[in-house]
């Protein structure tokens, strides 16, 4: 970034160098002629240099194009990832509100806003910066100290106050704009996907004057964007032209005052014109400054409740299962507890229901239990050390959980049960699908090279929870965590995937949070969460 700033600057440079070289070559071969000595007048030096300069400026703007942006790019790309680390250290209920494609196309948005900060904020103001310094210092040392001051008078008086009120300008709007078109992206996907309900109820035409509407105020936003855009290039030119206008009168007062002579004295004329290109790009970052703010907002927002993992692994102890030693669930934002004092043991080898009324509070002793989770009082074991104390890839080996809500991905089936174990055979991928009774579905779809489309579109919500039950054997855990793992499949084919699991993961510990009686009738304990709610909370 520093060598295409650098690059930036000598562009600059150049730019200012070839106008002022060109203007001083025009006056003095004007003033050659006249004077009759024309013919002695060297004009190969300064064409040299004109040429110079002009493929110098050409190269060293390809240059530094090439440079500041592959930079920014690494950049943005560092970013990402490292937003996506901050991200995964949120609570786990965060990020259940976090999944989807919009919350997605939102972080993707703010990301890409902020590539304007350094490309078309911080190096353009930081190189016009540094030319105007150089520009300041030729002008002093070839023409006069006045045409250096009035230059840069005009400059740094004039359109600093311009761009100063630009930023001021379009911080709210900016805002507004970008906030409008998130707002009409999202709905036209929601219409997009919601669009069989809204003809079967007959909302589709209201859902489109929605549509219209937020599609007129974005446009205000942006139009409004525009105008302040075009009113700054207008003013800025008349800044230009002034500056330029004033150099002119400077340099006559030279030459008529006999300080100057009249080509080196032209020169400022054409430096103030060529540093124009100094200011004009500034507006358009300018006009992004509110959209950049409210990005650079979201994105390093520090994560809050980010669990702290552990550098180490603790000690090796003999396999003893999932232990819940007093284990209080809190509410979400706080307040009383939803379940106090849980305690119970799922050993090697047994499988342990909970049970209970929808949000008492199931899938989040889960969340608990697979350390995604941190619970309001207590504490959970794993092989006889707390979840805490486990390093995320050793507790990532042992325990697995799948939620009610798993993702599939676009691509094909082999593709979906690699995320699990990359390294897995097409044997060992079969066996799995054996286990969940899916081997013939996937059979007759073309095998494992079925091609799936966006979030396992192509199989049914039955066969998708099942290829992803498949997906979380081919971990082969220690611990398997199952959120209602048979929601959506008849009673005969929910049993058979419910042998099959316990067949495939002999000696695993495995907890189901249950509501069907297929899911308790298999489990060797129930657990009914309703004894560990609160007296003062009615179910």
């Amino acid at each position: 970034m520093w060598r295409g700033a650098a690059l930036s600057v000598a562009v600059l440079v150049m730019g200012a160098a070839l106008l002022g070289l060109s203007g001083w070559f025009i006056t003095a071969t004007g003033l050659a002629g006249l004077a009759g000595i024309g013919i002695a007048f060297d004009v190969f030096r300064p064409s040299a240099g004109i040429r110079f300069l002009a493929l110098g400026r050409a190269g060293g703007r390809y240059a530094e194009r090439l440079l500041t942006h592959d930079a920014t790019l690494r950049a943005l790309a560092a970013l990402r990832l490292d937003l996506m680390h901050r991200l995964a250290a949120r609570p786990f209920a965060e990020l259940q509100r976090l999944r989807g494609a919009l919350p997605l196309m939102r972080i993707t948005a703010d990301v890409d806003a902020l590539d304007g900060v350094v490309l078309r904020l911080a190096l353009p103001a930081l190189a016009g910066l540094l030319t105007h310094a150089a520009a300041f210092a030729v002008l002093w040392w070839l023409v006069a100290p006045e045409m250096a001051w009035g230059i840069a008078a005009g400059y740094l008086l004039g359109a600093t106050a311009i761009l100063a009120q630009v930023g001021r300008a379009t911080l709210r709007p900016s805002s507004e704009a970008e906030a409008a078109t998130q707002a009409l992206r999202r709905d036209v996907i929601d219409t997009f996907r919601g669009q069989r309900d809204l003809l079967v109820h007959g909302r589709m035409a209201a859902r489109l004057e929605t549509l219209a509407a937020l599609e007129a105020h974005a446009r205000a936003s942006s139009d409004r964007l525009n105008r302040i855009d075009r009113n700054a290039g207008l003013a800025l030119a008349g800044v230009v032209a002034g500056t330029a206008g004033a150099a002119l009168v400077i340099g006559g007062w030279l030459v008529a005052s006999g300080r100057a002579d009249p080509a080196p004295a032209a020169i400022g004329f054409f430096v103030a014109l060529a540093l124009a290109e100094t200011v004009l790009p500034l507006r358009k970052g300018l006009g992004e400054l509110g959209r950049m703010r409210d990005a650079a907002r979201r994105v390093m927002d520090a994560p809050a409740g980010a669990r702290a993992l552990p550098a180490g692994a603790p000690e090796p102890r003999a396999r003893s299962g999932l232990r819940f030693e007093t284990v209080s669930v809190g509410r979400p934002g706080g307040g009383a507890p939803l379940l106090c004092g849980v305690s119970f043991a799922v050993a090697p080898g047994e499988t342990v229901a909970l049970a209970g009324p929808s949000g008492v509070g199931k899938s989040t002793l889960l969340g608990i239990a697979a350390g995604l989770d941190e619970p309001a009082g207590g504490q959970v074991l794993l092989d006889g050390a707390a979840i805490r104390t486990w390093p995320e890839d050793a507790l990532r080996q042992r325990v697995t959980l799948v939620l009610q809500r798993a993702a599939l991905l676009s691509g094909t089936i082999r593709d979906n049960l690699a995320l699990a174990a990359h390294d897995a055979t097409e044997d060992e991928m079969w066996t799995a699908l054996e286990a969940v009774a899916l081997r013939r579905t996937v059979t007759a779809k073309g095998g494992l090279d079925a091609v799936l489309g966006e979030g396992g579109a192509g199989l049914s919500g039955g066969e998708s929870r099942r290829l992803v039950l498949a997906r979380a054997l081919l971990r082969r855990p220690e611990v398997l965590l199952l959120d209602e793992p048979t929601e959506g499949l008849d009673a005969d084919t929910a049993h058979a995937v419910l042998r099959g699991l316990r067949a495939a993961l002999p000696r695993a510990a495995i907890l189901t949070a249950s509501h069907r009686d297929e899911e308790l009738a298999t489990a060797h304990r129930t657990l009914d969460l309703r004894k560990y709610i609160p007296d003062f909370i009615s179910v």
